[in-house]
């Protein structure tokens, strides 16, 4: 049965969903319609990740995640042609087994990564917890307080908001098992800045027609606090409104439009300028080390 032939591997909160949704509008390109099934991260595994102190709230991945292969397979059994095959699982880049498993199921595979600044980064999956309510804190420096904590009982990487942007420490396994030119590294400012640029990039890096140019007029899984809770509640869950629109609009504009009046309720507070100076000292040996690695200027990040 079919495998992915690339996949795009992390950071998370850096637009890899929104680059998913990209890829797969390519005649040329399969997604797997699952995302994130985190298949390498897990395989043969017991997911049991907590996060208690969230009433009625267990963490989304030890339902979500695919351990098993035959079932991995079966995300690409509708295959028809399509010359690039990928998935996107945020966690292949900060989970240390990953990169081993897919050298050893797919070893001529592509890998993608995005990397966001590292201190917007951590915010930014703070208020995507926030947004969920899936954090039971609701100041970010506490937060970070409890982080090394929280990563002794085992709760799930989306609380390990710091530890998930030493992306140098997560990249070089990478770099070690495979060859340079299996691995494209972008920055989220690529993405933000030259969209149309990095996606011609991406497709001639997987093997598809360069030249097709779809819509990304929208932008996904965009994080903040909503502004109205149960309007946020109401359009990320099915419910009797939103299923029975499904036979009077076409599927790809009933999702853009949902997303679309979702972003527009998220308001989005700064992370104050202490905070990121304290990231900042953090991440500093990491990301002058990685910018060695993907031979990129990231004096920007220290700034």
């Amino acid at each position: 049965m079919t495998m992915p032939n690339f996949l795009i591997i992390g950071a998370p909160k850096s637009s890899t969903t929104s680059l998913a949704q990209y890829l797969g509008q390519h005649p040329e390109v399969y997604i797997s319609p699952k995302k994130e099934p985190y298949f390498f991260a897990f395989e043969n595994e017991q997911v049991d990740f907590l996060c208690p102190g969230i009433q009625g709230k267990d963490h989304i991945i030890n339902s979500a995640v695919v351990v098993d292969i035959e079932e991995y397979r079966r995300l690409f059994q509708g295959v028809s042609g399509e010359v690039a095959i990928g998935e996107a699982s945020t966690l292949y880049l900060a989970f240390p087994k990953a990169a081993e498993r897919i050298k050893y199921h797919i070893p001529d595979v592509k890998l993608i990564a995005i990397l966001r600044y590292p201190a917007d980064r951590a915010y930014s999956a703070f208020m995507h917890a926030l947004r969920d309510n899936y954090e039971s804190i609701n100041e970010f420096s506490r937060a970070l307080a409890a982080e090394e904590e929280r990563i002794k009982l085992n709760w799930g990487h989306l609380w390990r908001y710091q530890d998930q942007g030493l992306y140098y420490r997560q990249l070089k396994r990478y770099f070690w098992l495979f060859d340079s030119h299996q691995i494209k590294v972008y920055l989220y400012e690529d993405l933000v800045n030259n969209r149309a640029g990095l996606l011609r990039d991406v497709f001639d890096f997987i093997g598809v027609d360069q030249d097709f140019i779809p819509d990304t007029s929208a932008k996904y899984n965009v994080t903040g606090i909503p502004k109205n809770q149960l309007l946020h509640e109401f359009l990320s869950k099915p419910n009797l409104i939103t299923t029975s629109v499904k036979h009077l609009i076409p599927r790809p504009l009933r999702l853009k439009l949902i997303n679309d009046i979702r972003n527009s309720n998220l308001s989005k507070p700064q992370l104050t300028q202490p905070l990121r100076q304290q990231l900042i000292s953090i991440y500093r040996e990491d990301i002058l080390n990685l910018q060695e690695l993907i031979q990129r200027d990231l004096s920007a990040w220290l700034k």
